[in-house]
């Protein structure tokens, strides 16, 4: 079986070329980046500010575990008195992941976490926008094979935006089903 980045190279792009009359190899759509974040303000509401320590520790081990890179806290950017939000206070956690780490996540999103989450029908071809980038929910992180369902304390949801170099929709849209992305059948009435 070919890597993802092999398959780009040997099966997507002279497809994607002689689809949309792409007459040089580097205007051929291809994956820029994938950025993984979560937020996880509800869960530090109400605790102590140990507690809060551990959770985010946890939360941001967690994270590193499934993507392979350290991430980066988000902060608030202002104060929402409602949320009891002050601003500087960290809300949440982001990954951006390239070249060989982007595409081992993605195999391992396409292969093995996608088709262990539960009533997984495929990608919403709504989840790609018009230029070509598709935003996965993710609405629990134990479906990635490294995190063991008996050692986390949360259970998270996770957004991975996987961010193309296409021009349109239609093209995107190629491109990940070329890929291999489990993408949802259109329904019949």
């Amino acid at each position: 079986m070919l890597s993802l980045k092999e398959k780009y190279t040997k099966e997507v792009i002279p497809l994607m070329k002689e689809k949309f009359g792409h007459k040089n190899v580097m205007s051929v759509p291809k994956i820029e980046k994938v950025v993984v974040n979560t937020g996880f303000g509800k869960f530090l509401g109400g605790k102590t500010k140990d507690e809060q320590r551990k959770t985010m520790k946890s939360i941001l081990n967690d994270l590193a575990t499934i993507t392979g890179q350290k991430p980066v806290l988000t902060k608030a950017k202002k104060s929402i008195a409602i949320f009891k939000l002050r601003e500087g206070t960290p809300v949440g956690a982001s990954v951006t992941l390239r070249r060989k780490k982007m595409y081992a996540f993605l195999e391992r999103l396409i292969h093995v976490s996608l088709a262990r989450s539960r009533d997984f029908q495929g990608i919403n071809l709504k989840s790609i926008d018009d230029k070509g980038n598709l935003t996965i929910g993710i609405k629990e992180h134990i479906i990635f094979p490294e995190i063991l369902p008996e050692n986390i304390r949360n259970s998270l949801g996770l957004e991975a935006t996987i961010v193309t170099t296409a021009d349109s929709k239609e093209e995107g849209l190629e491109l990940f089903k070329l890929l291999g992305f489990p993408m949802e059948k259109k329904k019949r009435i």
